[in-house]
């Protein structure tokens, strides 16, 4: 029984229809947990905590887990707060005990580790809600008179430390600017295909407004739920899908930010070759230049034909093979996940031993079997074999792509679950060219290994292709092992440490879509040239004289 499987945890998913292609569900109102991923009441109770416990053993062996409770907001350690929200924007503040809570930390496994232990000491002093523009300038004309560090925040899914108040000395305190306020579809123009759509709209929200015009954004990211769009601008995302429109960059045709120095806004058009772009500087900006508050997108027409195949192959390197090729071909799938051995087990796709290719193709205009089918061609051609062929999303059911989609749609909330047991569990992900990816994946994978070995006794190391380009894919993996009570934070950050150099090493990138933050900057920093970062610097300078906006991310010296 893989592990997705066997730690089901059995209640309602979460409806991300418009990943599958179904009608798309309005926002639910329901609480959030303050430390963990998602809703409050997806958390197992007792006895199916222990159930998800006994069956940690059947993938990881005879390892020692402790179901605990999760705790109550009243558990939480928060230090007082060093400053009040100023008068001038005192009316939308909050400095309340939750509120500070649920904005400390982003949701990646060292955030859930904290808050499940009641650790909020990097709480923000106050929480700001603006729902205009005119409250966002005052937010920073105010903070920046009392030199107090303003956080954006989104929909707080930051895996790299991107939301957290740790911002050095020299502020007298730090707000947590919350953008969901602004979350509304201003324009659609049907002609050019293309909506303005406020920062804070997270996915399932703008998708609403979307859908009954017969049109979607078509970026899915699996923190779609709660994510929105200013986040996925602030941090390059990546979509669902795999091939050709794969990142949120794709999809910005013009942004408007916020910055202490006033509105950095670009014009609207389909391209331009008018000097450097300043929209890329927006992208992936994480905060520090500005705070994003609305951008024309380019949506499309939701898509009518829907077709998925399942490969499977007995060895990974013909598989991989076989990816590179379709990614090549100029058939742009939308989905074209590689599911290692591991990967596949752990998501109960294969048992067998199998590497899975998990193909899907849709499309608005035109039927997409046969290049479904010239895709199957290329898979065989690498000894994979398709049993059920092309499968019609309306026709049938891929079982394959079933379970990968529900066991995707699961695993943050999975993660909750194996903090309570102890157990370690994260991801990282990078990117390289196809030319380098043997290398990258076999030192990667004994550095890692090796490191659970080490440090936890045991443990699991997965991969899977989550995008692929025609000159590399973008290996995503995951590892689990058992932690020490109390010590599994030290045990995590050598892990992840062990996991960074090896990638760097490797040649790949620290980050692919997951962002820079506060977690990767060490990697960042000798990733990035050094003119260009003398470059961001100065750009800092110019629109943020006094560094006031997300200290500590993309630039040393938490300025």
């Amino acid at each position: 029984m893989g592990l997705a499987n066997a730690l089901r945890l059995g209640m309602p998913g979460c409806d991300i229809a418009g990943r599958g292609g179904g009608d798309d569900a309005p926002p639910v109102t329901r609480a959030r947990s303050y430390w963990g991923w998602g809703y409050a009441d997806r958390f197992p109770g007792p006895e199916e905590l222990a159930a998800i416990g006994d069956r940690v053993l059947s993938v990881l062996g005879r390892v020692r887990v402790e179901p605990r409770p999760p705790p109550a907001i009243e558990q939480a350690r928060l230090p007082p707060a060093k400053v009040e929200p100023p008068q001038l924007i005192r009316a939308f503040c909050s400095a309340q005990k939750l509120d500070r809570a649920a904005h400390t930390y982003g949701k990646g496994y060292r955030d859930l580790a904290r808050g499940f232990r009641g650790d909020f000491s990097a709480a923000p002093d106050f929480v700001a809600h603006p729902t205009s523009e005119s409250e966002v300038e005052a937010v920073l004309e105010a903070c920046g008179a009392q030199r107090i560090a303003v956080i954006p925040f989104g929909g707080g899914t930051s895996v790299v430390g991107g939301v957290e108040a740790e911002v050095g000395g020299g502020f007298a305190g730090v707000a947590s600017l919350d953008m969901r306020g602004l979350g509304r579809v201003l324009e659609v123009d049907e002609v050019s295909l293309a909506a303005r759509i406020q920062a804070g709209a997270s996915g399932p929200s703008l998708e609403a407004e979307l859908t009954p015009r017969g049109l979607t954004l078509r970026h899915f990211p699996q923190s779609f739920e709660f994510s929105t769009l200013g986040g996925w601008i602030a941090t390059r995302a990546g979509g669902h899908f795999a091939t050709l429109y794969t990142r949120v960059d794709d999809l910005v045709e013009s942004t408007r930010m916020i910055t202490p120095r006033g509105i950095w806004e670009t014009r609207r058009v389909p391209s331009s070759g008018a000097g450097p772009s300043a929209d890329r500087l927006v992208l992936g900006s994480e905060g520090v230049l500005g705070v994003i508050t609305e951008a024309w997108v380019r949506v499309q027409r939701r898509p009518r034909w829907k077709v998925t195949a399942s490969v499977h192959f007995p060895d990974w390197h013909p598989a991989v093979g076989a990816a590179r090729e379709i990614s090549q071909s100029g058939l742009y799938p939308s989905n074209c996940r590689l599911l290692d051995a591991g990967e596949a087990l752990l998501n109960g796709v294969a048992a067998n031993g199998s590497s899975v290719l998990v193909l899907g193709f849709e499309s608005a205009d035109h039927p997409v079997d046969h290049a479904a089918s010239r895709a199957l061609e290329i898979a065989a051609a690498h000894g994979g074999i398709c049993p059920k062929g092309v499968v019609s999303r309306a026709g049938g059911v891929d079982d394959a792509a079933a379970s990968w989609r529900s066991a995707f749609l699961e695993a943050p909330y999975l993660q909750n679950a194996l903090v309570a047991l102890g157990i370690i569990a994260d991801t990282f992900e990078t990117a390289c060219t196809w030319d380098r990816f043997e290398a990258l994946h076999g030192a990667v994978t004994e550095a890692v290994e090796g490191a659970l070995r080490r440090v936890c006794g045991t443990g699991v190391l997965t991969c899977r292709f989550t995008h692929l380009y025609p000159d590399g894919p973008a290996p995503y993996f995951t590892f689990v092992g058992p932690g020490r009570k109390g010590a599994e934070l030290e045990m995590w950050a050598e892990l992840k440490r062990v996991a960074s150099e090896a990638v760097l090493a490797a040649g790949g990138t620290i980050t692919h879509h997951h962002g820079v933050g506060r977690l990767h900057l060490p990697w960042y920093e000798r990733e990035r040239a050094g003119p260009f970062g003398a470059a961001l610097r100065a750009a800092k300078q110019a629109v943020d004289p006094e560094g006031i906006l997300n200290p500590g991310v993309l630039l040393g010296g938490l300025r």
